[in-house]
Order: structure tokens, then C-alpha cells, then sequence
């Protein structure tokens, strides 16, 4: 019986190089013609002996684990599955048809024995960012800031009550000095130092199956035990920097951790502003900036409304000459005292609003009558930043949306960053810095490629001007 079409081509003997097979618009092509992975060896050599079985080759494992990411496949065994029949994986491994694909598990074991605590994913990051300086491809005199929650490998049902000791703030030294200041020229005692103070605790909701994360909840998203991942790209959308914290910690807090990564990179000299958006929006990450000769760049916070005809807080004007509040009627809010907590207190006075009419129905009910408003010491730092948001830097602040809130809408899509499949801080850490390696390797070549594209369409339109003009010339 003959055999059909199908089963016919299926015999099909093919005698061809396996990088004929490749086809040239590949993505794989522009990652072995654009990225140097000889780095690789130079950071994973020192930590494999010169005894013993042969090795996997650590590019071949990192150069699957990027498979992995930048093909969103989020899962290494699945990954291996599709590299033993994907020519164009095999060839970007360097993998003959005869060559055995490394078992899912050799990353694991690699990582568990050797790459774990010799920061290897941070040492790869970091060369992959000298290669987009060398390229010329980053602009860091903007850094562009957010956080996103990533979902934890973490039944939300299943936690457990644990109390913890509350973070110390970063500018708490600096504000005690301040205030001290603030107070000394007032003509306010100084404050009593506090000693045998004992630490603040509180109390949180913990997972059981990993403690690291924390429990998350905002709004209407759903309630869960996340990661928080903060990060700064460029305006080109290159990730520059990230940090990680469970996701119970606020942005405003967790952002000097990824300030402290940035700090260490060779390009930090270049940085001019940060651009964040309202989360970041307060008075101490503005003093923060300042000080390292930055600006920061914050839209103002929206302020909780007080009830139907009340006055709100910006209804009260401050008077810097007078150092003084103007409530709405006239009268003034005078300085009282500065708190241990950087914030000076305004109060009105007693006569005044008792006459007033609309003290109780729009100013204030408290027992004694007097209104009472807070101003921060930096308030000033803060006033700036969000000045810059709406005034001069307005087109600045919105390029938010094309940088990094594209980065995490495209991590979360197409490379896994929506959720981990990993518990622990470490191992979590690892995988998103990989994560956000591969981005910008899929980033640089894709913008290379196009930039060559650009130069040889360039080149044949200049060749093909030149034949016209020398037969136009009668010559050729």
C-alpha cells in the first residue's frame, strides 16, 4: 500500500550544517553575534575544581537559563524538553545532533553548590551593564524608579503570627540632628536623649512555607504573600538596578536598598534625577536625594478628604516670611513646638476661632478649638520635587509609563516576573536579577539588530544612487 504525503516526508533523509538550518532573523542569531559570553567563564571558573568528572559547560547552563527567560517558557524542564528538538537552541548552545542536553536539574545543583553564595547573578548582571555602557546603548542621568509585587510561591491560607522588630528609617541620624537644629533656633529646649529604649515590635502575618515573603494587600488587589521588587531603568527602558523585600514593605522605605545598589554601579556619577511616582512622594526620600546632589522628581500626594465642606490641608496657606499658617478666614497658625518625629507644630489661637463661624462646620471640632497642622522640617526638599513633576519636569515625570512601567507590563507578559516559582529570599533574588539580565540582552540585541538592519539598507540605496548616476553618465 502507498504510503501518503506525510509519511513520505517523514522518511525525508536532510544532509545539511546545522547553521544553514538557523534562520538569519533568529533571535538566537543576535544573541551570539551581539553579546560576548566570555564573561561567563570568568566569574564561574574559579568556583569548579580541576578534579574530577568533566563539567557542564557553565555558558551552555546560563545560556539555557536565558532560553528559559527570554523565550517565557518559565519552567527549566520545559525547556529542556523543546532545546532537544529546536535546531536554533541547539546551535545557540553550541549542541550537536548527537550531544546530550543537560538535565533540568544541573542548573539547580550548580546553583545550590557553587553559584549560590558567590553572588553569581549579581556578578552577571553587572557585566551585562558594562556591555550596554560599552555599547553606548544607556542614558542613567535619569533614572526612572518603581516597585511591582511578585506573587510568592506561597499557599495564602496557610501563615502563621509572627512579631518582628520594626525597621530602623535610613535619615533617622540626620533627622535627630535637624530637629535639633530646627529647635535651637526657635528658642526650644532640646529634646531628652531616650535611652535603654526598648525596639518597636509589631506584629505580621507570616507564611509557612516561606517566611522571607510578606503579606500583601492593597485596595482591591487580591490578598497574598508577595515579594517586593524595586527598580530603575533609564529612558530607554535598560534595567539599571533592583532590590528585593518582602511585600509588606512600603516602596517609600524599600527604595534606598535599590539607591544603595545603583550607588555601587559605574555609572552612578551620571545620575541627575530620579523620576517615581506618588508612592515615593515624601519629605524624607526628597532630603535623601538632595543631599547626594540629585533631584527627585514626585507628583504630589492626592490628600484624604476631610468630609463634604470641610477645609482641607491646602486650603491653609504657608506663609514662609511669618513661618505661619493663613487658614482661609485670615487668622494665623502660629509655630508651637518641633516633634521628636521631624514636624513642626502650627496652632491657631483660641480667641480667635472661638469667633469664628465656621470653626465647627468647616475647620475644626476638636475639644479645645484650636486647629492644629503638621509640617514637616523638610517639607521644603518635598515642595520642590513635586514642583518639578507639574512644572519644568512634566514631560520628564510622564515618560514613566514608556520606561519602567513598560519593563514590569513586559516582565510580568512575556518573562515570568508575574509570579515565582522559588521560596527564599536568596534563591527569589537570584532569579529575578537573571530575569532582568535577560531583558536587557534581549533588549541590546533586538536594538542592534535593527541598527545594522538600518545600515545596510542604508548602504544598498547609496550603491544603488551611484549605478544610477554612472549609467545616467554613460559610463559602466
Amino acid at each position: 500500500m502507498a504510503k501518503n504525503k506525510t509519511e513520505q516526508k517523514q522518511q525525508y533523509m536532510i544532509c545539511a550544517l546545522l547553521d544553514d538550518l538557523v534562520p538569519e532573523d533568529h533571535l538566537v542569531r543576535k544573541l551570539d553575534r551581539y553579546v560576548d559570553w566570555s564573561f561567563i567563564y570568568d566569574i564561574c571558573d574559579p568556583l569548579y575544581s580541576n578534579r574530577g568528572t568533566n563539567r557542564v559547560d557553565p555558558v551552555v547552563l546560563f545560556k539555557m537559563m536565558f532560553i528559559n527567560i527570554i523565550f517565557g517558557y518559565h519552567s527549566m524542564r520545559k525547556t529542556c524538553e523543546d532545546i532537544k528538538v529546536n535546531l536554533a537552541y541547539r546551535w545557540f548552545l553550541g549542541l550537536g545532533f548527537e550531544d546530550t542536553v543537560p538535565d533540568h536539574s544541573t542548573f539547580s545543583q550548580n546553583y545550590r553548590r557553587k553559584f549560590k553564595d558567590n553572588n553569581v547573578s549579581i556578578r552577571i548582571f553587572e557585566a551585562v551593564i558594562d556591555q550596554l555602557i560599552s555599547n553606548g546603548v544607556i542614558d542613567p542621568s535619569v533614572l526612572f524608579i518603581d516597585g511591582t509585587h511578585v506573587k510568592a510561591n506561597a499557599n495564602k491560607h496557610k501563615d502563621v503570627s509572627r512579631e518582628v522588630q520594626a525597621a530602623a528609617k535610613r535619615c533617622k541620624k540626620l533627622l535627630d540632628e535637624d530637629v535639633a537644629r530646627d529647635r535651637e533656633e526657635h528658642g526650644k529646649k532640646a529634646l531628652k536623649e531616650k535611652k535603654n529604649q526598648a525596639p518597636e515590635i509589631k506584629e505580621i502575618k507570616a507564611s509557612r512555607s516561606d517566611p522571607d515573603c510578606g503579606y500583601f494587600h492593597k485596595g482591591e488587589k487580591e490578598k497574598c504573600f508577595a515579594y517586593n521588587a524595586n527598580t530603575s531603568c533609564d529612558r530607554h527602558g535598560y534595567i539599571l538596578g533592583m532590590s528585593l523585600d518582602p511585600g509588606n514593605i512600603h516602596d517609600s522605605q524599600a527604595v534606598y536598598h535599590v539607591l544603595d545598589f545603583i550607588d555601587h554601579m559605574p555609572f552612578s556619577p551620571e545620575i541627575e534625577k530620579i523620576v517615581a511616582d506618588a508612592g515615593y512622594s515624601n519629605p524624607e526620600l526628597a532630603h535623601y536625594v538632595g543631599e547626594k546632589d540629585k533631584e527627585l522628581i514626585v507628583p504630589k500626594k492626592r490628600t484624604r478628604s476631610r468630609g463634604k465642606g470641610k477645609y482641607g490641608k491646602y486650603r491653609y496657606e504657608y506663609d514662609e516670611k511669618l513661618d505661619a499658617y493663613v487658614c482661609p478666614q485670615g487668622c494665623l497658625l502660629r509655630y508651637c513646638t518641633t516633634s521628636r518625629e521631624g514636624r513642626r507644630i502650627y496652632k491657631s489661637s483660641r480667641k480667635e476661632c472661638e469667633a469664628c463661624p465656621f470653626r465647627a462646620s468647616k475647620c475644626t471640632e476638636s475639644k479645645d478649638g484650636v486647629k492644629t497642622i503638621e509640617r514637616h522640617i523638610w517639607q521644603e526638599d518635598l515642595d520642590k520635587a513635586t514642583q518639578r513633576a507639574s512644572g519644568t519636569e512634566k514631560e520628564t515625570y510622564q515618560k514613566r509609563k514608556q520606561t519602567i512601567e513598560k519593563v514590569f507590563a513586559d516582565g510580568k507578559r512575556r518573562h515570568g516576573l508575574d509570579y515565582t516559582l522559588y521560596t527564599g529570599f536568596e534563591r527569589v533574588y537570584d532569579n529575578l536579577m537573571l530575569i532582568f539580565t535577560g531583558m536587557n540582552l534581549k533588549k541590546l540585541c533586538t536594538y542592534l539588530g535593527r541598527m545594522q538592519e538600518a545600515h545596510c539598507a542604508q548602504n544598498s540605496c547609496f550603491e544603488h544612487q551611484n549605478e544610477e548616476t554612472l549609467k545616467a553618465m554613460g559610463i559602466g
